[in-house]
């Protein structure tokens, strides 16, 4: 008997038995204690940080695999909580969602995720594709190993109420609208209810409501509330029953308030907050997720392609007041988190929200913090990501030159390793 069992055991697969690397790190930047340390080792294993510890002599055993990165600064994988993998853009027509098949979406979610991954963003929020699920597809063949990707959080589809912020709109009013881009839509509590059980049925981790207009949907106005408190509360409560959480689109001031008092645990956008949102979301300890950024890429792009001047317009009255919010929420303390909204410019652009976090009031530890510990806990992963201490995955990039004195050398990431793999 000892002899067949001996025998089985010989017959495991490699993948069945301990993995073991060094990574050398020239400096390694430590956002849980703020700190950075000097010439480091990580010792790996089956795809998480074991150890780390000062590099020199007796740190690498001889003969262990080790990845080299000693002439460059390490730091934790990055977390972007507002993404849109799984979809197009629709800003110079707004009906685009309806010009591509759910099988052309696929493929564009996976080369939308590789290019996410190689930019250094190991762990994203997938806030919604008009698509209804293509996130959760998504997220599901990156696990499997299908495509590559970074790690993903995924909503389903967007709550809205009817021709709202979160539906395809500005189309003949005799065009039918495929079901499946309008399987968040709501139209009172009840209502509510029924369709985010589904969504979770369908395999979402999280949820998203369309609280208010938005920038990029005609006939909507970013300062409108449109989804009433007693929608969002339901939404809420559901998610409350189902162990997960609520994020709220909401641009307008009292729209962020509403959606704060409903419970939501994040605020997206947040353009038009007022200092009693800030005070708000800084007691109710909401996160707040603002994609300074991208107002510049809508204003150079959008006029150069002759963009809907709707679009323009309101862009125009969110961006700068946006970015005084942001400067004035981390005066006060809110906790921040990275969102980009990623895929209203090109993906693999997302490190460029860095050098505006920094020139609207964070340091530059602040805002690698916001795209990792911080936005770890938003999503409720810090054991997992967002650091590089030992039980987390080893989810990491290194950079030439030192984010500290520029924090724009995370544009451009060397290398890139996902849970002990180097993807880049």
């Amino acid at each position: 008997m000892l002899r067949l069992l001996l025998a089985s055991l010989a017959l495991l697969p490699a993948a069945a038995q301990a993995e073991t690397l060094y990574v050398r790190a020239g400096r390694l930047i430590d956002p849980e204690g703020g700190r950075v340390l000097a010439a480091q080792v990580l010792r790996v294993e089956d795809g998480r940080v074991a150890a780390v510890g000062p590099d020199g002599a007796g740190a690498v055993p001889p003969g262990a695999k080790v990845v080299d990165w000693s002439d460059l600064t390490v730091l934790p994988g990055l977390i972007d909580c507002h993404v849109h993998l799984a979809d197009v853009d629709q800003s110079n027509n707004v009906a685009e969602p309806l010009l591509h098949s759910p099988m052309e979406i696929a493929f564009i979610g996976a080369r939308n995720a590789k290019k996410t991954l190689l930019a250094g963003f190991t762990t994203v929020h997938d806030v919604g594709s008009f698509r209804a699920y293509a996130d959760v597809e998504l997220r599901n063949a990156i696990e499997r190993g299908d495509v590559p990707g970074p790690r993903m959080s995924a909503v389903g589809a967007y709550v809205t109420i009817p021709g709202g912020g979160g539906e395809v709109t500005g189309f003949a009013p005799d065009v039918t609208v495929p079901a499946d881009m309008r399987a968040g839509v709501v139209r009172d509590a009840a209502d509510t209810t029924l369709v985010v059980n589904r969504l979770f049925q369908n395999g979402a981790d999280s949820i998203k409501l369309i609280a208010t207009g938005a920038v990029l949907a005609q006939g909507t106005e970013p300062g409108q509330l449109e989804l009433s408190p007693e929608i969002m509360k339901a939404a809420v409560d559901v998610a409350r029953q189902r162990g997960s959480w609520v994020t709220a689109h909401a641009h307008g001031a009292g729209g962020i308030k509403a959606a704060i008092n409903a419970g939501v645990r994040a605020i997206e956008h947040a353009s038009l907050i007022d200092d009693e949102g800030i005070a708000l979301a800084k007691a109710k300890g909401v996160w707040l997720d603002m994609d300074i950024y991208d107002g510049d890429w809508i204003a150079d792009v959008g006029r150069r392609d002759h963009w809907p001047s709707d679009m323009l317009r309101k862009n125009d009255d969110t961006t700068e007041a946006q970015r005084q919010g942001f400067r004035k929420a981390v005066k006060a303390g809110v906790k921040l988190s990275f969102g980009t909204d990623a895929g209203v410019y090109p993906h693999g652009l997302n490190a460029r929200q860095f050098k505006y976090m920094v020139r609207y009031g964070m340091t530059p530890m602040q805002a690698i913090q916001s795209a990792t510990t911080v936005s770890a806990e938003l999503l409720g992963r810090s054991k997992d990501v967002g650091a590089l201490s030992p039980g987390h995955y080893a989810d990491m990039v290194a950079v030439a030159g030192d984010p500290l004195a520029d924090i724009a050398v995370l544009e451009n990431v060397a290398h890139v390793m996902k849970g002990g793999e180097v993807v880049k």
